[in-house]
Protein backbone atom coordinates (compact mmCIF):
# COMPACT_ATOMS: atom_id res chain seq x y z
CA UNK A 1 0.00 0.00 0.00
CA UNK A 2 1.54 3.75 -0.85
CA UNK A 3 1.99 5.91 1.84
CA UNK A 4 1.19 9.33 1.85
CA UNK A 5 4.18 11.46 1.41
CA UNK A 6 5.46 12.50 5.10
CA UNK A 7 4.11 16.00 6.94
CA UNK A 8 6.43 18.37 8.92
CA UNK A 9 4.80 19.57 11.82
CA UNK A 10 6.53 22.19 13.47
CA UNK A 11 6.10 22.83 17.22
CA UNK A 12 6.80 26.46 17.66
CA UNK A 13 7.60 25.32 22.34
CA UNK A 14 11.46 25.98 20.95
CA UNK A 15 10.65 29.31 19.29
CA UNK A 16 11.41 32.58 21.31
CA UNK A 17 8.17 33.90 22.04
CA UNK A 18 8.81 37.57 22.19
CA UNK A 19 9.74 37.09 18.23
CA UNK A 20 6.52 34.21 17.26
CA UNK A 21 5.57 36.40 13.95
CA UNK A 22 9.28 36.19 12.75
CA UNK A 23 9.66 32.87 14.24
CA UNK A 24 6.31 31.32 12.00
CA UNK A 25 7.63 33.14 9.02
CA UNK A 26 10.79 31.36 9.17
CA UNK A 27 9.41 27.95 9.60
CA UNK A 28 7.12 28.33 6.17
CA UNK A 29 10.19 29.69 4.53
CA UNK A 30 12.62 26.70 5.19
CA UNK A 31 9.33 24.47 4.31
CA UNK A 32 7.66 23.06 6.94
CA UNK A 33 3.86 22.21 6.17
CA UNK A 34 2.22 23.22 9.42
CA UNK A 35 2.56 25.12 12.58
CA UNK A 36 1.00 22.76 16.04
CA UNK A 37 0.19 24.89 18.39
CA UNK A 38 0.96 23.21 21.41
CA UNK A 39 -2.20 24.35 24.25
CA UNK A 40 -1.25 23.91 27.65
CA UNK A 41 -3.41 24.93 30.80
CA UNK A 42 -1.41 23.94 33.84
CA UNK A 43 -3.94 21.62 34.81
CA UNK A 44 -4.19 18.72 32.22
CA UNK A 45 -0.10 19.18 31.57
CA UNK A 46 1.93 21.41 34.27
CA UNK A 47 2.81 24.05 31.73
CA UNK A 48 1.22 27.11 30.15
CA UNK A 49 1.47 27.93 26.79
CA UNK A 50 -0.84 30.21 24.02
CA UNK A 51 -4.17 31.21 24.23
CA UNK A 52 -6.26 31.76 21.04
CA UNK A 53 -5.55 35.80 20.99
CA UNK A 54 -1.86 34.67 20.69
CA UNK A 55 -2.41 32.38 17.54
CA UNK A 56 -4.71 34.95 15.73
CA UNK A 57 -1.71 37.20 16.25
CA UNK A 58 0.44 34.94 13.91
CA UNK A 59 -2.45 33.84 11.48
CA UNK A 60 -1.87 36.61 9.14
CA UNK A 61 2.12 36.20 8.81
CA UNK A 62 1.89 32.79 6.95
CA UNK A 63 -0.60 30.53 4.62
CA UNK A 64 0.12 27.47 6.17
CA UNK A 65 -1.70 25.56 7.96
CA UNK A 66 -2.33 25.25 11.56
CA UNK A 67 -3.18 22.93 14.20
CA UNK A 68 -4.10 23.45 17.85
CA UNK A 69 -3.28 20.81 20.02
CA UNK A 70 -5.27 21.22 22.95
CA UNK A 71 -3.41 19.40 26.50
CA UNK A 72 -6.45 21.31 28.23
CA UNK A 73 -8.82 20.38 30.87
CA UNK A 74 -12.65 20.35 29.43
CA UNK A 75 -11.97 21.79 25.76
CA UNK A 76 -15.16 21.75 24.77
CA UNK A 77 -16.42 25.30 25.85
CA UNK A 78 -13.56 27.24 24.11
CA UNK A 79 -13.66 25.04 20.56
CA UNK A 80 -14.73 27.42 18.57
CA UNK A 81 -11.72 30.22 19.85
CA UNK A 82 -9.61 27.91 18.25
CA UNK A 83 -11.26 27.44 14.90
CA UNK A 84 -11.62 31.82 15.03
CA UNK A 85 -7.75 32.36 15.46
CA UNK A 86 -7.08 30.31 12.17
CA UNK A 87 -6.98 26.80 13.54
CA UNK A 88 -7.71 24.05 10.56
CA UNK A 89 -7.36 21.37 12.66
CA UNK A 90 -8.09 21.13 16.84
CA UNK A 91 -6.92 18.38 18.49
CA UNK A 92 -8.01 17.40 21.77
CA UNK A 93 -7.19 14.44 24.45
CA UNK A 94 -9.13 11.35 24.98
CA UNK A 95 -8.40 11.38 28.31
CA UNK A 96 -9.36 14.82 28.60
CA UNK A 97 -12.68 14.77 27.19
CA UNK A 98 -15.57 13.19 29.13
CA UNK A 99 -18.27 13.09 25.72
CA UNK A 100 -15.31 12.66 23.41
CA UNK A 101 -17.96 11.87 20.26
CA UNK A 102 -19.69 14.62 20.79
CA UNK A 103 -16.68 16.51 21.18
CA UNK A 104 -14.97 15.18 17.90
CA UNK A 105 -18.62 16.23 16.58
CA UNK A 106 -18.29 19.84 17.84
CA UNK A 107 -15.22 19.99 15.71
CA UNK A 108 -16.36 19.39 12.66
CA UNK A 109 -19.72 21.36 12.72
CA UNK A 110 -17.51 24.59 13.30
CA UNK A 111 -15.69 23.69 10.29
CA UNK A 112 -12.29 22.47 11.84
CA UNK A 113 -10.96 18.65 11.56
CA UNK A 114 -11.31 16.64 13.88
CA UNK A 115 -8.48 15.02 15.98
CA UNK A 116 -7.81 12.55 18.82
CA UNK A 117 -4.80 12.23 20.91
CA UNK A 118 -3.41 9.53 23.06
CA UNK A 119 -0.90 10.02 26.05
CA UNK A 120 1.53 7.16 26.17
CA UNK A 121 -0.03 5.16 28.88
CA UNK A 122 -3.52 5.76 27.08
CA UNK A 123 -4.41 2.56 24.76
CA UNK A 124 -5.73 2.52 21.31
CA UNK A 125 -9.03 1.18 22.32
CA UNK A 126 -9.67 4.66 23.83
CA UNK A 127 -10.91 5.77 20.52
CA UNK A 128 -11.22 2.86 18.31
CA UNK A 129 -15.20 3.81 18.23
CA UNK A 130 -14.95 7.22 17.07
CA UNK A 131 -12.19 6.84 14.81
CA UNK A 132 -14.80 7.32 11.84
CA UNK A 133 -15.48 11.14 13.34
CA UNK A 134 -11.83 11.42 13.29
CA UNK A 135 -8.91 13.35 10.66
CA UNK A 136 -6.20 12.81 12.61
CA UNK A 137 -5.02 10.81 15.18
CA UNK A 138 -2.10 12.05 17.38
CA UNK A 139 -0.54 9.48 19.10
CA UNK A 140 2.32 11.03 21.96
CA UNK A 141 5.86 9.35 21.73
CA UNK A 142 6.62 11.38 25.14
CA UNK A 143 4.19 12.44 28.06
CA UNK A 144 2.61 15.97 26.92
CA UNK A 145 3.78 19.42 28.53
CA UNK A 146 7.27 20.45 28.13
CA UNK A 147 9.72 20.35 24.88
CA UNK A 148 12.96 18.46 24.49
CA UNK A 149 12.00 14.68 25.63
CA UNK A 150 13.22 12.10 24.75
CA UNK A 151 11.02 9.67 22.46
CA UNK A 152 9.64 6.42 24.02
CA UNK A 153 10.38 3.83 21.26
CA UNK A 154 7.71 1.52 23.11
CA UNK A 155 4.85 3.82 21.22
CA UNK A 156 5.87 2.15 18.02
CA UNK A 157 4.11 -0.55 18.93
CA UNK A 158 0.08 1.72 18.66
CA UNK A 159 1.82 3.70 16.04
CA UNK A 160 1.89 0.33 14.47
CA UNK A 161 -2.04 -1.01 16.19
CA UNK A 162 -3.17 2.45 14.90
CA UNK A 163 -2.14 2.22 11.51
CA UNK A 164 -3.12 -1.85 11.14
CA UNK A 165 -6.87 -0.48 12.64
CA UNK A 166 -7.13 3.05 9.52
CA UNK A 167 -5.88 0.75 6.68
CA UNK A 168 -8.20 -2.17 7.73
CA UNK A 169 -11.39 0.36 7.89
CA UNK A 170 -10.30 2.38 4.82
CA UNK A 171 -10.21 5.50 6.89
CA UNK A 172 -8.78 8.84 5.97
CA UNK A 173 -6.98 9.91 8.83
CA UNK A 174 -3.91 11.03 9.40
CA UNK A 175 -1.46 9.42 11.73
CA UNK A 176 0.45 11.65 13.73
CA UNK A 177 3.34 10.88 15.77
CA UNK A 178 4.73 14.12 18.54
CA UNK A 179 7.26 14.10 21.37
CA UNK A 180 11.35 13.34 20.75
CA UNK A 181 11.37 13.75 16.87
CA UNK A 182 14.26 13.90 14.83
CA UNK A 183 16.48 12.46 13.02
CA UNK A 184 17.54 9.61 14.77
CA UNK A 185 13.60 9.04 15.48
CA UNK A 186 11.39 9.82 12.76
CA UNK A 187 12.46 6.74 10.58
CA UNK A 188 10.76 4.27 12.70
CA UNK A 189 7.87 5.80 13.75
CA UNK A 190 7.38 6.17 10.29
CA UNK A 191 8.21 2.42 9.75
CA UNK A 192 5.81 2.00 11.97
CA UNK A 193 3.38 4.30 10.04
CA UNK A 194 2.93 7.02 11.06
CA UNK A 195 2.72 10.00 7.82
CA UNK A 196 2.98 13.21 10.17
CA UNK A 197 5.56 14.43 12.35
CA UNK A 198 5.82 16.72 14.48
CA UNK A 199 9.38 18.13 15.70
CA UNK A 200 10.47 21.11 18.06
CA UNK A 201 14.07 20.82 18.94
CA UNK A 202 15.03 19.15 15.96
CA UNK A 203 14.30 21.93 13.83
CA UNK A 204 15.44 24.88 15.87
CA UNK A 205 18.69 23.48 17.03
CA UNK A 206 20.96 21.18 15.09
CA UNK A 207 23.65 21.70 11.84
CA UNK A 208 23.14 23.55 8.87
CA UNK A 209 20.23 26.18 8.19
CA UNK A 210 16.41 25.33 9.05
CA UNK A 211 15.88 24.38 5.53
CA UNK A 212 17.99 21.72 5.77
CA UNK A 213 16.63 19.99 8.71
CA UNK A 214 12.93 19.94 7.45
CA UNK A 215 14.60 17.92 4.40
CA UNK A 216 16.72 15.56 6.21
CA UNK A 217 13.77 15.11 8.43
CA UNK A 218 11.33 14.22 5.76
CA UNK A 219 13.91 12.30 3.87
CA UNK A 220 14.26 10.07 6.75
CA UNK A 221 10.73 9.90 7.35
CA UNK A 222 10.16 8.63 3.65
CA UNK A 223 13.06 5.99 4.22
CA UNK A 224 11.40 4.81 6.78
CA UNK A 225 8.00 4.63 5.08
CA UNK A 226 9.65 1.83 2.09
CA UNK A 227 10.96 0.14 4.41
CA UNK A 228 7.46 -1.04 5.91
Amino acid sequence: MNMPAPTIVASVLPADFSELGQEVRNLEKAGVDRIQWDVMDGRFVPNLTFGPDVIAANRAHVSMGFEAHLMVEDPDPMLGRWVEAGCEIVIVHAEATRHLHRTLSAITDLGAQAGVALNPATPLEAVTNVLHLVDLLLVMTVNPGFGGQQYLAAMEFKIAAARAEIDRHGYEIELEVDGGISGATIGAAARAGANVFCAGSALFNGPGEMSDRVVALRGAAAAGAEAR
